[in-house]
């Protein structure tokens, strides 16, 4: 696979930028990769439309690779719940596929834009508010937890992320320890995109006028680039996620997907 040097260079930094992230805040880089990605694929001559899905697709296939980079380091420092991972799994999963294969494949890539500029708005002003929980609360139960986990992974079909900008302040609000809630959304990014990736490679057998080196709906230069970058990344945030004030990171991050929302929304618009 012959990938064009500055093309190459592009990649290795965001999967550099989205490994670290994903191991520091919890997040599987989607917020990030998805609104860069679509770029690179509409300077490439791809349709704003399927440039989209492709994005979400690819965006969602490198978590498989970070998550269980990230999940180690966190794993290391006993920070995974894997009682919540064990219940919110199977919801994960079904939502998953209801998404990936359903939903994803008929539901045009400008209304996804559009969906996403609104998901990653509504992320980032929960960053910002970092509301404090009711001390009573407590995680649900087994049918509570399938269901969360349901709409966990369905969501994060449908925007390439995975799921940290969801599980994490779900649990959270359930009173489940930030760091602790941050490293079991780690570890429940492998499940979500495993399940999501199947659905985008299966609906996406039947696309026309895919770039080269595509497989269904994924980019494979920039997942191989990406996951390589973001692998050797994803430890080193979640050591800094253990140093560094996270609330005051997330504020900052916080800032900067609110200019990636309005880029996917003129995206949305314009296409």
């Amino acid at each position: 696979m012959i990938i064009e040097p500055v093309l190459l260079g592009q990649l290795a930094v965001l999967g550099l930028c989205t490994g670290f992230l994903a191991g520091l805040l919890g997040i599987g880089g989607g917020m990030i990769m998805v609104p860069f990605l679509t770029w690179m694929l509409g300077q490439r001559g791809v349709s704003p439309d399927l440039a989209v899905k492709m994005a979400i697709a690819t965006s969602m296939a490198t978590i498989i690779f970070t998550s269980v980079s990230s999940v180690r380091a966190h794993h290391k420092k006993n920070a995974v719940r894997w009682d919540l991972v064990k219940g919110l799994a199977p919801g994960i999963v079904m939502g998953s596929l209801i998404g990936s294969l359903g939903i994803f494949a008929v539901v045009k890539g400008t209304s996804l834009a559009l969906f996403f500029a609104a998901f990653v708005s509504f992320s980032a002003t929960q960053m910002f508010l970092d509301k404090k929980p009711a001390p009573t609360r407590q995680m649900p139960g087994f049918a509570g937890q399938l269901g969360a986990g349901g709409f966990i992974g369905l969501l994060s079909g449908l925007v390439g992320a995975g799921g940290g900008f969801i599980s994490v302040p779900f649990m959270t609000w359930c009173n489940v320890a930030i760091h602790n809630a941050v490293a079991t959304s780690a570890a429940l990014g492998f499940p979500i995109a495993l399940a999501n990736v199947a659905g985008y490679i299966a609906s996406g057998q039947t696309v026309q006028n895919l770039p080269e080196y595509s497989f269904g709906y994924l980019w494979l230069p920039a997942l191989v680039v990406i996951a390589l970058c973001s692998v050797t990344m994803a430890p080193v945030g979640a050591s800094t996620a253990h140093k560094l004030p996270v609330k005051q990171l997330k504020r900052v991050f916080a800032s900067i997907l609110y200019v990636l929302a309005a880029y996917m929304l003129f995206k949305g618009l314009s296409g």
